[in-house]
């Protein structure tokens, strides 16, 4: 069989353990669509102030949360599923067998891609359905995919660079939620930025890949095509490779003796 055979066969196979783990995939897609509702209940359906613009609280949540749906797939489930498998010693066969590497690894980073795809469009047309949001077309739809793209690509090389890092399987959920989660508030996924926001979050917030994927999200999601930040997926490109190049030396196939 040809490697792009074993490739389509290899995400086959991740997407079926994937369902078969029914809490992990409720709690996937359902977390975004909940802090969603939550944070647009908790702050009220009024109005967000982005640059110049203005648009509701409920449409600035749809790009948010779709935000971090992606990086909840990408980042979080890579990283915490290699992690266990490592220590369950499923890598350490998986790496006997004659399935090459590559293809192992591309088959989880295109299944979580898939599924990130996946989420952030039923978040966008949840917003719809029940906030009236705006649904992306023309120019705009077209940055959004890019963006979505390059935001995946980014944090999957991310997630397998921190799966390297962790020592151990109990040890990954705290490792992982200490890195994102801080990173979440400092990215105004879930408090929108105003002109009170104290300097160094913002200046902290874009070193790091999820303030620009936000923007960039938001951006293309609401039609801001004028203003729309090709940095924004440059910054991310450059993490995709600082997170290509740190997995290269740190993944390892054998749990820590």
């Amino acid at each position: 069989m040809s490697d792009l055979g074993l490739l389509a066969r290899q995400i086959v196979y991740t997407n079926r353990t994937f369902w078969r783990n029914p809490a992990s995939a409720f709690f996937t897609f359902v977390f975004p669509l909940l802090f969603l509702v939550i944070f647009t209940t908790l702050l009220g359906n009024g109005e967000v102030p982005i640059g110049t613009a203005v648009i509701k609280t409920s449409t600035y949540y749809v790009a948010a949360q779709g935000a971090f749906g992606l990086i909840s797939a990408c980042f979080t489930n890579i990283a915490l599923v290699i992690v266990f498998a490592r220590d369950g010693g499923v890598l350490k066969r998986m790496r006997g067998t004659p399935l090459p590497p590559w293809v192992f690894l591309t088959a989880r980073v295109v299944h979580a891609t898939l599924i990130a795809l996946i989420l952030v469009a039923i978040t966008v047309a949840f917003g719809a359905v029940f906030y009236d949001a705006s649904v992306p077309t023309g120019a705009a739809l077209g940055q959004f995919v890019a963006t979505l793209l390059v935001g995946a690509a980014c944090f999957s090389a991310l997630g397998l660079a921190v799966s390297g890092l962790i020592p151990n399987a109990d040890a990954g959920p705290p490792i992982v939620n200490a890195i994102i989660l801080p990173l979440l508030f400092l990215s105004g996924v879930f408090i929108p930025f105003d002109n009170n926001t104290p300097t160094w979050v913002e200046v902290v917030g874009n070193v790091f890949p999820v303030r620009h994927l936000v923007d960039a999200m938001r951006d293309s999601y609401l039609g801001f095509t004028d203003s729309f930040a090709w940095s924004d997926l440059g910054v991310m490109a450059i993490w995709a490779v600082v997170g290509v190049a740190v997995a290269t030396r740190t993944f390892r196939w054998e749990p820590s003796r």
